[in-house]
C-alpha cells in the first residue's frame, strides 16, 4: 500500500469471530469508542456492519491514528469518526461519553498501568448497563495456560518486562472497584477471549 494504510493479519483472522460477540452485546444505536484501534481495520470492518453506530476509533500512537484515518477513507465509512489520541493509562481522556467500550488486544502489549486505566476511564464514561469489551490471551484460575499463549508470553517479557498475558481475575478484580461486572467470557479461536464487563453504577 502507497499511503498510511497498516495491516494486521491477525484482523481478518479474529473479525468474524467477533463480530458475532458484539452483535450480541452492542446496542442497536450509540457510541462505540475503541480504545487502542492499531491499523484501524476493525473500525472501519464493525462500523460497516453495525451501521446504526458511531464508531470513535483511538489510539497513543501518531503512526496508528495515521492508518485508522486512511482505512477510514479508504472505506468510506460514514459512521466510522476521526480517530483520537488516546493514551488508556492518562487520568484524563479526550471523549467524556460513550455508550460502549471496546478494546481488542492492547492490556497483554502494554504495561498495567494501561489496564487499570482502561478499567478507570470506561467506568467513567459508560453509562450505567454499558459494557466494556476486552478481547485477546488472558490466564485463567484453575486453567494451565495453553502452550501458544505460554509461549507468547515469554516472548512479550522478553521484549518488555512490563507486558504479559493478564490473570483475568486481576482484571475482573480492577473492574469491580470501578463498577465494572464480569458478565460473560466467550471462548474464541487461537485460544483467544472475548470478556464482557458490565457497568453497574
Amino acid at each position: 500500500m502507497d499511503d498510511d494504510r497498516q495491516h494486521a493479519p491477525a484482523t481478518e483472522r479474529n473479525r468474524e469471530p467477533l463480530l458475532a460477540v458484539l452483535r450480541e452485546v452492542l446496542p442497536d444505536r450509540g457510541t462505540v469508542l475503541e480504545v487502542a484501534s492499531g491499523t484501524g481495520e476493525h473500525a472501519v470492518f464493525f462500523a460497516a456492519a453495525m451501521p446504526g453506530l458511531q464508531w470513535q476509533p483511538s489510539d497513543p500512537s501518531p503512526s496508528a491514528l495515521r492508518s485508522v484515518a486512511a482505512w477510514t477513507a479508504a472505506a468510506k465509512a460514514p459512521n466510522v469518526q476521526p480517530p483520537l489520541l488516546l493514551d488508556a493509562s492518562s487520568a484524563r481522556w479526550p471523549i467524556d461519553q460513550a455508550d460502549v467500550v471496546v478494546c481488542i488486544n492492547m492490556i497483554h502489549i502494554a504495561p498495567w498501568e494501561a489496564a487499570q486505566g482502561l478499567l478507570r476511564g470506561a467506568s467513567r464514561i459508560l453509562p450505567s448497563g454499558g459494557p466494556l469489551v476486552l478481547y485477546g490471551p488472558f490466564r485463567q484460575a484453575g486453567r494451565e495456560l495453553e502452550p501458544s499463549n505460554a509461549a507468547f508470553d515469554a516472548d512479550l517479557r522478553r521484549r518488555d518486562p512490563k507486558w504479559g498475558v493478564r490473570r483475568l481475575e486481576d482484571v475482573a478484580a480492577v473492574g469491580e472497584r470501578h463498577g465494572l461486572h464480569l458478565e460473560r467470557i466467550v471462548a474464541m479461536p487461537a485460544n483467544n477471549l472475548t470478556v464482557v464487563l458490565r457497568s453497574h453504577q
